[in-house]
């Protein structure tokens, strides 16, 4: 824990009392603050109380006697409208805040400067959070991994000057951190999304590249239109003890971090390109497959470099990263086929990374369809052998697969599952894959995509079992 004793004495409201905001509250009472606590679900509540969490009603509080609304990231700040507990704190102008800006304060006080890694970006930045830490463990640095990816930052040990934090942070945790000033800060790629937390991309955009702007190096991706105008901006600003560095998973810069033919590079500015610094080849790196992932390992070789790391070292990280559960996730081999759990994949746009990093598809698709179906993904059909339907979405996604490859209905994943493995093994391709991304939500089958993902993970489990006796059926 990193008790904030920078609001020691202070009276604190604090709304959401989910994960990051119980640890916040345990935080702030470890740091001397007098903290009422309050969650609209009787839940949260609960678990308060059986923490020794102090609750008061913020709805009939009086809010001239606190100094500041600590803020879950989960509740509305501005769109669609402000939650009625920031509508209070306005009107008694108090200040509102989360809890990274709590994390940042700390670290002023306690270790100035202390290495402090801020990672986001609409797509990747866990991958590339958990990427970045684990180039630096494996070098033996001490490493403290959370925010918006596991543990909630305020849970982890406090900042010291030899303790890196590599945080991931959401544009909602941005947006409640004013003084947030990272010695790396990365943004890796701006598309549209949450507009209807921020009312439009313009405001999302904004908020994103407040975590590079006061950024010590800035690490701004040029893949998308939004990330190169930010990066251009800062660069424009830039003085003499902050640098903008531009990054690219596509295509080789004229100076930056790039990878061009599966392969990470660093230019100097100024050099010619027979001069720039081969970092490492990417294909051992059997957990960084597709373009994605490229600029996911682009990003980490970068910040990896900022802490001072040499070029042996980030690629020996980059090539044992085993990857994030659920995100192409490599189960297991049963004999030649290999079995990828990419549950993550809830739209087409995320299955489609997974449909191009592979060949001889088994491919396990359905759940609750998100708008537009599989039906962009129809350029890819040609890698697909077969493919497998679950769930809600099977009868319309079978009326997009009809004549276009070999598919059948199986209800449940422990079926496709099943089915997929032994169509697999009984063909011909020398290493087929059985995948599943569903480009589907959940919530028809299973609670969430992890659960979704374990259960694959453990029909694959028990798959050798099963084949074992389907052999001994044609025996």
């Amino acid at each position: 824990m990193t008790p904030i004793e920078t609001f020691n004495g202070k009276r604190v409201a604090l709304f959401g009392l989910g994960g990051s905001g119980l640890a916040t509250a345990r935080a702030l009472i470890a740091g001397g603050a007098q903290v009422a606590a309050w969650d609209d679900g009787e839940a949260g509540r609960l678990k308060a109380i059986a923490q020794g969490v102090a609750l008061e009603d913020l709805a009939v509080a009086d809010w001239s006697g606190f100094d500041a609304l600590v803020l879950s990231p989960g509740v509305p700040l501005t769109h669609p409208e402000p939650h009625w507990t920031v509508q209070a704190a306005k009107a008694a102008g108090i200040e509102i805040i989360g809890d990274v800006e709590l994390f940042c304060r700390e670290r002023e006080a306690r270790a100035g400067g202390s290495p402090f890694i801020a990672i986001t970006g609409t797509n990747g930045k866990s991958t590339t959070t958990a990427l970045i830490a684990h180039i630096l463990r494996e070098a033996g640095r001490d490493v403290q991994l959370g925010g918006n990816i596991g543990v909630p930052i305020l849970d982890l040990e406090p900042p010291s000057d030899e303790r890196i934090h590599v945080i991931e942070c959401s544009s909602f945790q941005i947006d409640l951190a004013p003084s947030l000033a990272p010695t790396i800060g990365v943004l890796i790629n701006i598309t549209p999304d949450h507009i209807d937390r921020h009312g439009a991309i313009e405001n999302y955009a904004a908020i994103k590249e407040r975590l590079v702007a006061a950024a010590e190096v800035a690490l701004v991706g040029v893949d998308d239109a939004y990330c190169h105008a930010i990066g251009a901006r800062l660069a424009e600003a830039e003085s003499s003890d902050k640098r903008v560095v531009p990054v690219s998973g596509k295509r080789a810069l004229d100076w930056g971090f790039y990878v061009e033919d599966r392969s990470v590079y660093f230019r100097e500015q100024g050099h010619p390109p027979e001069e720039a610094e081969l970092i490492g080849s990417l294909e051992g790196a059997r957990a960084l497959r597709g373009a994605h992932n490229a600029q996911n390992a682009a990003f980490a070789a970068a910040a990896a470099w900022e802490c001072g790391l040499d070029d042996d070292e980030i690629l020996r990280g980059l090539l044992s990263f085993p990857g994030l559960p659920h995100r192409m996730e490599e189960v297991r081999r049963i004999e030649r086929a290999l079995f990828v759990n990419d549950s993550k994949a809830t739209n087409a746009d995320a299955a489609e990374k997974a449909l191009v990093s592979f060949t001889d598809i088994y491919w396990i698709l359905g759940g609750r369809s998100k708008e537009g179906g599989v039906e962009p993904l129809r350029p890819h059909f040609s890698r697909i052998r077969k493919a497998y339907l679950i769930g809600e979405a099977a009868d319309d996604f079978a009326r997009t697969l009809e004549g276009a490859l070999p598919f059948e209905r199986c209800g449940t994943l422990e079926a496709a599952t099943t089915r997929a493995a032994l169509d697999a093994l009984a063909e011909g391709a020398p290493e087929p894959v059985v995948l599943l991304s569903p480009a589907c939500a959940s919530y028809d089958q299973f609670a969430n995509f992890e659960a979704r993902g374990d259960a694959f993970r453990g029909f694959v489990e028990g798959l050798p079992a099963v084949i074992a006796a389907r052999k001994g059926e044609l025996t």
